[in-house]
């Protein structure tokens, strides 16, 4: 039987948290001796105290991983058995779907059914794709003269630096860590401050599926004390990092002021969804619209927040999109016939209402939801907001809001739609509505983003999954995630020739 709003919340009282650093196989002490509060952003209550960290852990860290690197712990293995511990790796998470996923609902308040899909379905499948890519990364041989063989092959970066956000805490603390592990690396991860839980226990599973102490990593904190420490580590070969452009950009300073290290950046998103009038089923159109640009509130890199719809289909699918977002209200994270929750914390909150504030004092008015009710109001909890018409000098048209606020504008023809599209300093995702295959073709490829989807209808389908590979464009990013070429990306390709000589 599944657990009920009873269960989760008696499960909860009985969580002993603890939010020390991960290192060479134990938790050990911060050298900090700062802490902050982790709230629950449901309740405001507070969850744990947790140190706000420290480049002695950092260091700690580091040279735990540096050494089961060089010893060959896990980059020595033979791939067979490196995809054998991945493998059980993956079904550990899979074991451990609802205590991970209490976890990652505790600290930012995504609903539990939601949490469940991450931990019970996302993550583990992402391991296990990463497992079974381990034999396939491959080298290439060159044509050359018979006494010479001449070819590349791909070796392991060394000490991977991971920095991970706090929308999906396991699911982007398993994109990290899985495809650096399948390519023999050993890494250092911190996640988010607001959500440390779940990729600390993550790092338990990873032992008890047979990864060797010191291959993984975590280390919590603040991103000051802990996320500049790691970037600033000259024995870190290479850092990933999911999360703000701004960030992103003050990682690569830093990256640049030490070693020199290339880094994979998966930055903000500011992402269309163009629809154009020849596509039927309002209401299902209307609904994965929603979806797109509200799941998980609002708070996802690729959410598709900016609706640019062909004029003449304009005002019959606002009024969808109004009814289905009305829908959309945050109830309590451990109901688990609740999709909608609060946003992550306080803060976020205030970061949003900030943005809404911004476009008030530009003059634009939403046309669902009231601005009014933000002034006094207490938690985290927002409805969605809908604006229409707002111009392509707002805010809320420019800037990545990272919360429940949608906007709809109108084009005249495919050339306007492409230009709205493409009118954002960022390229991370797209999706296009149309029943024309030249059309289609046409938008794909002239929409600057890592993901272009082309939709006929709302139907659902599988998808091809983690198997191909997707890069930002512009101020999204940088480096490829997914797929092989993902694999690849925490890679290092040597070239070896061998000149035998003729024989005599």
């Amino acid at each position: 039987m599944a657990p009920t709003s009873d269960d989760w919340r008696s499960r909860a009282d009985a969580i002993d948290w603890n939010l020390r650093p991960f290192i060479d196989g134990a938790y050990v002490d911060s050298a900090a001796a700062e802490t902050f509060e982790v709230r629950n952003p449901a309740t405001g209550a507070t969850l744990a105290t947790a140190s706000v960290g420290d480049a002695a852990d950092v260091d700690r860290a580091v040279r735990a991983a540096r050494a089961a690197f060089d010893d060959g712990r896990w980059s020595g293995l033979g791939m067979f058995s490196r995809k054998a511990v991945l493998g059980a790796f993956a079904d550990r998470i899979a074991q451990a779907a609802e205590e991970l996923a209490l976890l990652d609902s505790l600290e930012m308040g995504k609903p539990i059914a939601l949490a469940l899909q991450d931990a019970g379905e996302l993550a583990p499948a992402f391991a296990r794709f990463c497992a079974e890519q381990v034999d396939r990364l491959q080298g290439v041989v060159a044509n050359t003269e018979p006494e010479v063989l001449a070819f590349s092959t791909p070796e392991p970066r060394g000490v991977v630096g991971a920095i991970a956000p706090w929308n999906f805490p396991l699911v982007n603390a398993v994109i990290k860590i899985a495809p650096a592990l399948a390519a023999g690396n050993t890494v250092v991860l911190k996640p988010s401050e607001l959500s440390s839980a779940s990729a600390l226990r993550l790092a338990e599973l990873a032992i008890e599926a047979g990864v060797p102490p010191g291959v993984v990593n975590v280390t919590p904190g603040l991103g000051r004390t802990v996320g500049e420490a790691l970037a600033l580590h000259g024995d870190v070969d290479m850092l990933s990092f999911t999360g703000s452009t701004a960030t992103g950009r003050r990682l690569l300073q830093l990256s640049g002021a030490s070693n020199g290290k290339p880094l994979l950046l998966e930055c903000g998103g500011k992402s269309p969804t163009v629809v154009f009038d020849d596509v039927a089923d309002i209401e299902g159109l209307a609904a994965h619209i929603c979806g797109e640009a509200l799941f998980n509130q609002g708070q996802v890199c690729v959410a598709r927040t900016r609706v640019i719809v062909q004029q003449g289909l304009k005002a019959r699918l606002v009024e969808a999109i109004l009814a289905e977002a009305a829908r959309r209200t945050p109830g309590d994270p451990l109901d688990p016939a609740v999709e909608f929750g609060p946003l992550a914390s306080r803060g976020q909150w205030e970061r949003v209402s900030g943005y809404l504030g911004a476009a008030a004092a530009e003059g634009r008015r939403p046309i669902l939801g009231d601005l009014a009710a933000l002034a006094g109001h207490q938690g985290a909890g927002m409805a969605p907001f809908v604006f229409q018409d707002v111009g392509r000098d707002s805010v809320l048209w420019r800037e990545e809001v990272f919360g429940p606020v949608m906007v709809v504008e109108g084009f005249a023809d495919d050339a306007e739609a492409i230009a709205l599209a493409n009118d954002t300093v960022y390229g991370l995702a797209a999706t296009v509505w149309t029943r024309d295959l030249a059309r289609a073709q046409a938008a794909a490829r002239s929409i600057r983003a890592g993901e272009v989807i082309v939709r006929a209808t709302a139907a659902p389908y599988e998808g091809p999954g983690f198997s191909l590979p997707q890069e930002g464009r512009k101020a999204s990013g940088f480096g490829a995630e997914t797929g092989i070429e993902g694999l690849k990306a925490y890679a290092a390709w040597k070239k070896v020739e061998f000149h035998v000589g003729r024989p005599s």
